[in-house]
């Protein structure tokens, strides 16, 4: 049973107490996206993790998140916000546009925008590469980006440009562009954070590029 001045003493520390919780959760969702980023999320223990977000007790990991995957859906709440808010403000651009290249650059830039302004080196495109090698945490990733009205809004919009492919050819195309975006943007990231030679042309150009390529893919001629 406590007393009167250690229960004082406990509301007194709250505030200083839920500060450095935070500041802890933070640690960790930084370190556990950077060794999941470089090594993969199944490679990397929470023991790991703890020890790389310089936490003492071992069971840090779970104690603030819980089990793994809920540790990657953190790591991607983290980031969503922010994307979310970029691919609003993209759309309020592009209202009512028939040109399906308008659309494309909304997917695009959405993501590669923040990945510019996060600075280098970052690590949560390596991150949603690997998680979505894996099927379980992948559905953890999409079951989050569906849930977006803005993205939403942006697919449904970028298929009424497209109003004569067949949907089955357009979930193919959605399929082989998500592919090339995740990759390439990851690629991009490592080599950016690498410093590979001043060859390497930043988000800016790179969100360019990767649009062009975009655009070809979902605008190619349908044969079979």
């Amino acid at each position: 049973m406590t007393t009167k001045s250690e229960d004082v003493a406990s509301i007194r520390n709250a505030p200083a107490n839920a500060a450095r919780s935070v500041a802890t959760r933070e640690r960790i969702l930084d370190a556990a996206e950077r060794l999941f980023a470089e090594h993969g999320v199944f490679a990397v223990s929470n023991r790991q993790v703890s020890e790389a977000a310089g936490q003492g007790n071992n069971a840090a990991v779970g104690y603030h998140f819980g089990t793994k995957t809920d540790l990657v859906r953190a790591i991607v709440a983290k980031h969503a916000t922010q994307i979310e808010r970029n691919r609003m403000a993209l759309l309020a651009e592009i209202k009512g546009s028939a040109d399906a290249r308008d659309w494309i650059t909304c997917l695009v830039r959405a993501s590669t925008d923040y990945y510019r302004d996060l600075g280098t080196p970052t690590w949560y495109a390596r991150f949603s590469a690997q998680v979505l090698t894996d099927p379980t945490l992948r559905s953890v990733v999409y079951n989050e980006a569906l849930t977006s009205p803005s993205l939403q809004e942006t697919l449904v919009s970028l298929a009424a440009c497209l109003p004569d492919m067949p949907a089955d050819v357009r979930h193919a195309r959605a399929e082989m562009a998500r592919q090339v975006m995740v990759h390439m943007c990851a690629e991009r990231e490592r080599m950016l954070a690498d410093g590979e030679g001043f060859e390497v042309s930043g988000w800016n150009d790179f969100s360019t590029d990767l649009v062009d390529a975009l655009v070809g893919l979902w605008c190619a001629p349908v044969t079979r």
